[in-house]
């Protein structure tokens, strides 16, 4: 398998400018998906999904004001692309029934739509809400880390097209080093609420192959704070089930057999006296 590569989205330096939606649009060849203003928001695409595989988040913010203080407040906004994670422990390939979830050699997760029979199955699987079914063919469709791409030695092209390198693209340990290094810059120059999200292994997916640096709590970006891979009970619950059906079919043995051991009722096989 060739080197672990991934995404860092740093949302500190993301401007809202989009380009990383529309430049997976256009490779990907995605349909449109609406495109209706909100007078809430600027975002004209909602949320991640079949056909928006990344989807740039943005978050209005009024921050609080020291006592005292005569200004109403200071508004900031919370820009942030969001996208599939590829997680190392992934939810969807543990329940996908055809294979069409398959793991690259690039340790991302792919869905092949020529395989895909539309069973769903992944959709609730995923702790992120990332993967949608189409309405017109019911297939399910995500990020695919621009598979095609890096097959061809380029890179995904949301961080191709991204004019302010929010979004990197790279082997994935040097882009952990990287992110530490950003965060400790952030935190020195005063932003003490700067957090890496996804980094980790040892988090509940196993640390995902498409990190964030955050500038607030994972749930302002709408993201779940302790993401847990939905089918870790899985083996234990296997077991049970085995336990159980063993038990039951020696319940039944017994129950068939007899409390003597033989077939029928106590008197026999002749069923009583003769």
């Amino acid at each position: 398998m060739a080197e672990r590569m991934g995404f860092f989205t740093d949302t500190s330096v993301c401007i809202g400018c989009k380009a990383c939606e529309v430049a997976c649009k256009e490779w990907n060849e995605l349909p449109a998906d609406g495109f209706v203003f909100e007078a809430t928001s600027y975002d004209n695409t909602g949320t991640l999904g079949a056909s928006t595989w990344r989807h740039v988040a943005f978050i209005e913010q009024a921050r609080p004001v020291p006592a005292g203080d005569d200004d109403e407040g200071v508004e900031r906004w919370l820009m942030s692309s969001d996208v599939c994670k590829h997680c190392t422990h992934a939810a969807c390939l543990d329940v996908c029934p055809t294979g069409a979830l398959f793991r690259t050699e690039f340790d991302t997760v792919v869905v092949q739509p020529d395989i895909c029979n539309g069973c769903g199955y992944c959709v609730p699987a995923c702790p992120f809400g990332v993967i949608d079914r189409r309405e017109d063919d019911g297939r399910a469709w995500k990020c695919t880390m621009c598979y095609d791409r890096q097959r061809g030695g380029l890179e995904p092209a949301c961080a191709k097209a991204c004019p302010t390198d929010s979004i990197q693209f790279g082997p994935l340990d040097e882009l952990r080093e990287r992110a530490e290094e950003r965060v400790a810059r952030l935190r020195a120059d005063g932003h003490g609420e700067a957090r890496l999200y996804g980094e980790s292994p040892s988090d509940g997916v196993g640390g995902a192959g498409a990190f964030f640096l955050l500038l607030d709590e994972p749930e302002v970006y709408g993201l779940p704070p302790d993401p847990v891979v939905t089918t870790r009970d899985l083996p234990a619950m296997w077991r049970w089930a085995g336990a159980a059906a063993v038990s039951v079919v020696g319940a039944v043995g017994l129950a068939f057999l007899g409390p003597r051991g033989s077939l029928g009722s106590p008197g026999g096989r002749g069923g009583g006296r003769r």
